[in-house]
């Protein structure tokens, strides 16, 4: 048998596989043949923010066959490190490295493994674990027919629920109905007569795109964040949304724009619109030090240089008492009953301005949900030429896990199933177990195209001329439900959170925004994909396996990937995305497994037919 000298992902050679809470002990043990004729081993331990290098010696201990262990135990406190090995011989200096996936190889010098130690007092809510959540574009969900008063006169409303939104820009506003400014009512009202559906599908967590007060209909060029747009109702109807939805076992988490404002707002008042001294109006606004003015007031800092959206300083004492504060725009709305924030662009928010962010939602409630937009490896993320700290303990509780999302439509689309396993095993490895488990899993959002058009479509079509017309064909639209019943299956058992976006369980077709925000499609729906998204969300609700149950990958070869969860029970999850029939050999401990969804077994062995899965419990 041959071994490796290092596997990160094996206990054999790592007692603690993941990341540790500070003080924590964990040993690390390398395997080495004896005919390397080893003098001294040695474990290399580099801090992140260090150029130094730390050598612990390793011990030699017991034989395995032909090859000897060496390890040593260590604690460290909260940080990201980087190791390696390093080992003397007869022959040489040899180092053990890391490869493309979690094993070691005998080198002269390579990558090195990461390890993450987060705070010690690090917790995440028990609410939401287990859960789903559901994603609201508020304007595009629900209406319910009720007029509002103060709707600003320069809004174009769309009559038309079923209309493609509109892809048009004009010069100056010239068009009413133009990009961002096509209104079709959805509101809080419209949302609370839909909380019976969405309980049928197993939702326990609302996501809303911001309702704040702004100037288009995605609302993330905020004019105020202590009022809830008119458009959407009254701060009345939104506290009777999260009444109603808290009694069905529902909360409400929002959107929380901070990285910038608009600038038709409040603060900035760049229009006129409002009767304030914005910081466009005057150098003695008192909203002046919230942005950067290059050149007052016609140059300033902008969100990726998009004129409406100044870019605020977060960490001016002002703006971050605002939103932080005692009485600022986060606890204002948690004394709502709103149950926490997603954080938009998070990784371009100072680690300073998230550390008050923490503070100040957990104020309120230590079971609040603090959910951050990063799209990378959230544990060693690098933005603004410094390496960010989310998951360690002292700002969000985790993020939305595109990692997930990508793999698990490239391996549906095609890709390797080990790529996907790889992916997977990568985030359980870096990430904190609490964090794992509310990890927001989605597999579309208001960025993205729909996941139906992603799966159906073998091209991508970005230009939104072309795109306003294009329909996907009957052929495109059976293949995307196919592929999406395979996607949702792994989205709802993975680890962490499903998160549906509205209408993706409905068959919402369309490419990138404005196209992924069409409304829902009431009375047109596919019930047989409801009904898919209706039985993943009661296994969920029915199986505790799936709060915070170990990952253990089965079989990931060709088209067929295969995985248990392990917790108070087993569950097997097989998926097979090919053309052809697939037959899995079970272990002899799912003889009379139970079917929870998905094809049933016989006996020890499972047989999967084109484009299907099973979802089995032992």
């Amino acid at each position: 048998m041959i071994y490796y000298p290092f596997d990160s992902r094996n206990p054999l050679y790592r007692s603690r596989i993941g990341a540790v809470g500070e003080g924590e002990t964990v040993k690390f043990r390398i395997l080495i043949h004896n005919e390397a004729l080893v003098h001294d081993a040695f474990l290399c331990l580099r801090a992140d923010e260090s150029n130094q290098i730390r050598e612990i010696k390793l011990e030699p201990r017991e034989w395995l066959s032909d090859y000897r262990f060496y390890d040593a135990e260590i604690s460290l406190t909260e940080g990201l490190y980087w190791y390696c090995f390093r080992y003397t011989s007869n022959y040489g200096e040899f180092f053990v490295t890391k490869t493309k996936t979690s094993l070691g190889i005998v080198t002269h010098g390579g990558d090195w493994w990461q390890q993450t130690v987060y705070a010690k007092d690090y917790e995440t809510p028990g609410w939401l674990k287990g859960g789903v959540i559901y994603q609201i574009f508020p304007d595009r969900f629900n209406k319910s027919g009720k007029t509002y008063d103060n709707i600003p006169a320069d809004r174009y409303i769309e009559t038309q629920w079923d209309k493609t939104p509109e892809h048009r820009q004009f010069e100056n506003d010239s068009e009413k109905c133009r990009l961002g400014n096509d209104y079709y009512g959805g509101d809080f009202k419209g949302i609370e007569e839909k909380l019976d559906y969405l309980e049928s599908l197993g939702v326990t967590c609302i996501y809303l795109n911001p309702v704040f007060e702004a100037h288009s209909n995605h609302r993330y060029n905020t004019a105020d964040y202590l009022r809830v747009d008119p458009s959407l109702g009254s701060e009345e109807d939104f506290e009777s949304l999260i009444t109603a939805a808290k009694k069905r076992g529902i909360a409400i988490i929002l959107d929380g724009v901070f990285s910038h404002t608009g600038d038709d707002s409040i603060y900035f008042n760049k229009k006129c619109r409002y009767n304030s001294l914005g910081a466009a109006n005057s150098w003695d606004s008192p909203y002046h030090s919230w942005y950067n003015f290059k050149e007052y007031p016609h140059s300033y800092d902008a969100w990726w240089d998009v004129p409406s959206l100044p870019e605020t300083n977060e960490n001016d004492l002002s703006f971050s008492q605002f939103i932080t504060g005692e009485n600022g725009v986060l606890r204002y709305w948690l004394k709502k009953g709103i149950r926490g924030w997603r954080l938009d662009v998070a990784d371009e928010l100072p680690d300073e301005f998230l550390d008050k962010i923490r503070l100040a939602v957990k104020a309120e409630d230590t079971e609040n949900y603090i959910l951050g937009e990063v799209w990378e490896d959230a544990t060693n993320k690098i933005s603004y030429n410094a390496r960010r700290r989310f998951l360690r303990g002292k700002q969000l509780d985790s993020v939305m896990n595109y990692p997930f999302s990508l793999a698990i439509i490239d391996f549906l689309k095609g890709g390797k199933a080990q790529t996907l396993n790889g992916t997977v095993l990568d985030i359980l490895e870096n990430y904190p177990k609490c964090a794992v488990d509310l990890l927001m899993n989605h597999i579309g959002t208001h960025d993205t195209a729909r996941i139906l058009t992603r799966l159906g479509c073998d091209y991508e079509i970005k230009d939104r001329q072309v795109a306003a017309t294009h329909l996907m064909t009957d052929a495109e639209k059976q293949k995307g439900f196919a592929l999406l019943k395979l996607a949702a299956v792994l989205q709802f058992t993975l680890p962490g959170v499903p998160s549906v976006y509205y209408g993706d369980e409905a068959g919402l077709e369309g490419w990138g925004d404005p196209f992924c925000r069409r409304a829902y499609p009431w009375g047109k729906e596919n019930r047989e994909l409801i009904d898919h998204y209706k039985a993943l969300g009661q296994i969920r609700k029915r199986c505790e396996t799936f709060k915070n149950g170990e990952y253990l990958p089965i079989l990931t070869e060709k088209n067929t990937f295969c995985f248990e969860r392990r917790g108070k029970t087993k569950v097997l999850v097989a998926v097979n995305r090919g053309e052809e029939e697939v037959q899995i050999t079970l272990s002899k401990e799912y003889m009379g497994a139970k079917r929870l969804l998905g094809v049933a077994s016989s006996g020890n062995t499972l047989i999967l037919p084109p484009k299907a899965f099973a979802i089995l419990e032992k």
